[in-house]
């Protein structure tokens, strides 16, 4: 077991919105390219898992193993893990309860091309190993997630898988049983879209009003058909909208950022470059892109933006009702000589959404950093791990895993 390392931040300078994070990190270790949180124990405190290791709430102070070290289909084990030229078997982890014993169990997204996996929480406050059960392969994307899609109150698996986007269906009488995938485009040459294991940026939200959840992609979305009279969803392709939303970046959004009415689209535009913006719905259903952070190195240089925008969430930071943006930098991609900018600091951010009639489109994102010391992974926690009412982060990637809690706000 490796040391657990506590660092509390500074409150150095409160910020004109007297937001204000403290900062913990737990293990300077590469576990993970994704994280979660959820009172795994049932103590009644938040724990954060991060690739094969719960750290138990309220301190963080005590790290379990929830499952031994994993095997690749060859029998070699990778750990540990190197984070110039390796990768983690844990790039996004969610938590649920899929068996429905009352315990929240993890959702593991492997690399693309390998499977998404339950481990199942045996139900006791000691220590134990979880039973690893695969329930869908081959769970493909760079941004998957956990989702409810066909609006039934549980959710899916938001990933693609052989060539085609959609999302994999769990037997909730069987929920361990192997997940169904539900294909929402055609195969090979009649695809709107080329479709790979690698493909990056992904996301599900309605996005004409009807109350269905439609998929959006890097090049547009695609509308979820109306139920059938047997209240079944049609096997055939969805409608696509072409749009253009970038090169592909992270998790993908549709909320309404001006307050018109109308879904918005909020996306980084490259994974591994430069780029963050909304994409204005207009009322003919055209976007009008509205940049954030620019696409250029030049754009964000002396501190003005980063690139690797390759997690993002969205949550009201402040608490003035409003949704922000969650973001941050990557740590080493493709290891210390690959990408954009792969050296500069790991920062973590937020976006303030501030709606001002003044400017184009109606509304800004004011950037507000956070640290410059962690980043982000593939895939990120946002939450309340202390029952304070406010947002919190949790962060797992080749930099360490580490966790911010939002402070009482101080006068200034």
């Amino acid at each position: 077991m490796h040391a657990i390392v506590f660092v509390a931040l500074a409150q150095a300078l409160v910020p004109p919105d007297g937001v204000a994070f403290a900062k913990r990190t737990l293990t300077k270790d590469f576990l993970a390219e994704g994280c979660t949180a959820a009172d795994f124990d049932r103590d009644g405190h938040v724990d954060v898992a991060a690739g094969r290791f719960i750290w138990f709430g309220p301190d963080f102070a005590r790290r379990e193993a929830y499952t031994p070290e994993r095997d690749n289909p060859a029998g070699i084990t990778k750990t540990p893990y190197r984070a110039d030229t390796g990768y983690s078997d844990y790039f996004e982890q969610f938590a649920h309860d899929f068996d429905g014993d009352g315990w929240t169990d993890i959702l593991v997204y492997a690399p693309p091309g390998e499977a998404a996996s339950v481990f199942v929480n045996p139900g006791t406050k000691e220590a134990a190993t979880w039973r690893r059960v695969d329930i869908f392969a081959p769970a493909d994307n760079e941004s998957p997630d956990l989702a409810d899609v066909d609006g039934d109150g549980r959710p899916e698996l938001l990933c693609h898988a052989h060539g085609q986007f959609g999302f994999a269906v769990i037997d909730w009488k069987a929920p361990l049983a192997k997940a169904r995938f539900h294909a929402i485009t055609a195969h090979g040459p009649e695809a709107a879209q080329a479709v790979h294991r690698y493909t990056h940026g992904y996301g599900a939200g309605d996005m004409n009003g009807d109350g269905r959840a439609d998929i959006l992609t890097s090049k547009g979305w695609y509308e979820q058909p109306a139920r059938d009279a047997a209240g079944a969803m049609p096997a055939d392709p969805w409608r696509f909208h072409a749009a253009n939303f970038g090169e592909g970046g992270a998790q993908m959004y549709a909320i309404d950022v001006n307050g018109d009415g109308r879904a918005d689209v909020v996306t980084s535009i490259k994974a591994h470059g430069y780029g963050l913006s909304w994409f204005e719905q207009n009322a003919d259903g055209s976007f009008t892109e509205r940049v954030i952070l620019g696409r250029a190195a030049a754009d964000n240089a002396n501190g003005v933006g980063f690139s690797q925008i390759h997690a993002l969430r969205i949550g009201d930071i402040d608490g003035d009702g409003l949704p922000d943006i969650i973001t941050g930098k990557r740590r080493w991609a493709h290891g210390p000589m690959g990408d954009e900018d792969p050296m500069a600091p790991p920062v973590l951010a937020w976006f303030r959404l501030m709606r001002d009639a003044s400017v184009p489109g109606g509304a800004r994102f004011v950037k507000h950093e956070i640290d410059n010391d962690s980043g982000v992974g593939t895939q990120f926690w946002t939450g309340d791990l202390n029952a304070d009412g406010r947002i919190d982060i949790a962060v797992a990637n080749k930099h360490g895993v580490f966790v911010f809690t939002q402070v009482a706000p101080q006068k200034r």
